[in-house]
C-alpha cells in the first residue's frame, strides 16, 4: 500500500507545536487548533513521542477522542521512549531537544532497537487513546541529531525498528511505515538497502521555498524510481 493511497488529502496537520514547541500553550489553545484543522477538512494528523515528551500525543488524542477513528489517518513515530520517571535537574536534550523544554518533564530514552520500537508503539497507543496506528515513522536517525554517530543510530534502526515495522505491516497491525527525518542522506541510504523497503518518507525542511535543490534534483527522482512516496514536512 502506498502512502498516497492512505492519505485523505494533500495537506496534513503536524502536531509538534502541541508539544509546547518553542513556547508553552494552554490545553484549550491546543484543542481549538486541532478542531480548527478538522473544521477545514484536515484528516491526516502526525505526531511523535518526542514532541513534548508525550504531550503532543496526549493532546492530539484528547482532541480527536470524539471523532470517528475511521474518518482520519494517524501517524506517530518511534525512536524515543518516554519514561514515567521525571527529570530532576536541567534536561539534557541535546542541540535540538531544547525545542520542547516546555513539554512534559518525563525522561526520554533515545533508542531504535526492536524492543524499544514495540514499547514505543504500545505507549503511543495509550497516550493517543486509540486502538491502531495507520503509519509509523522512524524518527530522526540523521546527522542533525547525532552528528558523526548518525550511521550507528541508522544501523540500530535498520536491525531493530525497520524489521519490527516491516513485520507489523505484513501482519496488518499498521498500514505503512518509513523514516521521519530532517536530512536527505538517511532516505537515500534506506532506498539503497536490499531489505524490505519502507512505503514512504516524511522529509521535513528539505523541500521548501528556501531549501529544495538537492531534494528536487536527486532525492525525489530516486524515490519515484523506487516507487515510494514522500510526505513533505515543514514546507
Amino acid at each position: 500500500m502506498t502512502i498516497t493511497s492512505l492519505l485523505p488529502g494533500r495537506i496534513g496537520f503536524g502536531t509538534a507545536p502541541l508539544g509546547n514547541m518553542f513556547r508553552a500553550i494552554p490545553d484549550e489553545e491546543a484543542a481549538a487548533t486541532v478542531q480548527a484543522a478538522w473544521d477545514q477538512g484536515i484528516r491526516y494528523f502526525d505526531t511523535a513521542p518526542f514532541y513534548g515528551a508525550g504531550l503532543s500525543e496526549e493532546r492530539l488524542g484528547a482532541a480527536l477522542a470524539g471523532k470517528d477513528r475511521d474518518q482520519y489517518v494517524l501517524s506517530t513515530k518511534v525512536g524515543r521512549v518516554i519514561l514515567d520517571e521525571l527529570e530532576t535537574g536541567s534536561r539534557d536534550l541535546g542541540e535540538k531537544g531544547g525545542l520542547f523544554e516546555h513539554g512534559n518533564p518525563n525522561k526520554i530514552v533515545h533508542e531504535w532497537t526492536a524492543e524499544a520500537t514495540e514499547r514505543s508503539i504500545e505507549d503511543s497507543l495509550k497516550r493517543l487513546g486509540v486502538d491502531r496506528l495507520d503509519i509509523v515513522w522512524v524518527h530522526d536517525i540523521a546527522q542533525d541529531f547525532h552528528g558523526d554517530l548518525w550511521l550507528q543510530k541508522f544501523e540500530e534502526a535498520r536491525t531493530g525498528a525497520f524489521r519490527v515495522l516491516s513485520r507489523l505491516r505484513d501482519e496488518g497491525v499498521i498500514k505503512a511505515w518509513g523514516l521521519g527525518v530532517n536530512r536527505t542522506e538517511p532516505v537515500e541510504l534506506t532506498l539503497a538497502l536490499d531489505e524490505p523497503q519502507p512505503d514512504g518518507f516524511l522529509l521535513a525542511g528539505r523541500y521548501s521555498l528556501l531549501d529544495h535543490d538537492h531534494a528536487l534534483q536527486r532525492l525525489l527522482p530516486m524515490a519515484a524510481e523506487h516507487g515510494v512516496d514522500m510526505v513533505v514536512g515543514g514546507p
